[in-house]
């Protein structure tokens, strides 16, 4: 099939590789052609023939948007130049796919809905939420809100099988709790919104199944691989960070409600099912 009408922002992060692996004719940049956080850059590109927008693109570093550098580039990226595919996405009458965070709340309820109102802790959080406004104001847009993201490239998954193979038995927090979200995942459900036509709006995505702690979700993964001498010491979020500089607070709660995207007839895969699979990958690679 032809996705030649696709544009992917962020094409060689975590989940713009799966959005290429989902769309393998769709269109995309390197940064000397494209640089999203130049409004000039952005309007001098050729968008002729791209009917939809994936950004896929985003400062992630938590900590590091704390500093006075990362404090800008977190702003550039996630506000500045979602402002600027904004109003190409308006001036084109594109439909622009926009990925969000739970970062954009405290953490302090128990379950995450779609019109819960901003409540950011972080440099990183009040970005997001920034990003997040600006593409409310298009008329057709999907925004998907998700949490604890794995995929190809630097995750959690990965650093804790190579502790477990090292034979290190870490301290994992265990106030934070959530579900995991693969970018298989995310790419099933964005290409499911575009193909159902779903209503535009905001969505929750990530994977189904129980809400855990990271430290729990470490001891699934040590199972899963089947390092079980290995052991897992329970910690909180406060104890793990004590005496560390420029440390950004973390929202405790990011559990999100998956009703509304299921509603559109969306199935959510299990996260346990999904990282016993990665892992089976992992061990084989």
């Amino acid at each position: 099939m032809d996705h030649s009408h696709i544009f992917i922002v962020g094409a060689n992060g975590q989940l713009g590789t799966a959005l290429r692996a989902q769309y393998p004719t769709a269109r995309s940049a390197d940064i000397a052609e494209l640089d999203i956080t130049s409004r000039e850059s952005v309007e001098n590109f050729d968008w002729s023939g791209i009917t939809t927008i994936l950004n896929a693109a985003a400062y992630t570093n938590v900590d590091g948007a704390e500093t006075p550098e990362g404090r800008v580039a977190a702003w550039k990226v996630n506000a500045i130049a979602v402002a600027n595919l904004v109003r190409i996405a308006k001036k084109y009458n594109i439909t622009l796919v926009h990925i969000s965070s739970d970062y954009v709340f405290d953490g302090t309820k128990e379950l995450h809905t779609e019109d819960e109102p901003f409540s950011p802790l972080s440099v990183y959080g009040a970005s997001k939420a920034a990003g997040d406004l600006a593409v409310a104001i298009l008329p057709n847009y999907y925004l998907l809100r998700t949490t604890w993201v794995i995929g190809e490239g630097k995750n959690f998954v990965r650093t804790m099988l190579d502790l477990a193979k090292r034979g290190i038995s870490p301290s994992v927090v265990s106030d934070q709790v959530g579900r995991l979200t693969f970018t298989s995942e995310l790419a099933r459900a964005i290409d499911h919104l575009l193909t159902s036509d779903a209503p535009f709006g905001t969505y929750n995505v990530t994977n189904d199944g129980p809400a855990a702690s990271w430290a729990e979700i470490t001891r699934q993964i040590f199972s899963y691989a089947g390092y079980t001498d290995s052991n897992v010491t329970d910690t909180t979020t406060a104890e793990y960070f004590a005496g560390k500089e420029g440390i950004a607070p973390r929202p405790l709660g990011s559990i999100m409600s998956l009703e509304k995207l299921q509603a559109t007839g969306f199935e959510s895969k299990n996260w346990q099912d999904e990282l016993k699979a990665y892992i089976a990958k992992e061990q084989q690679s």
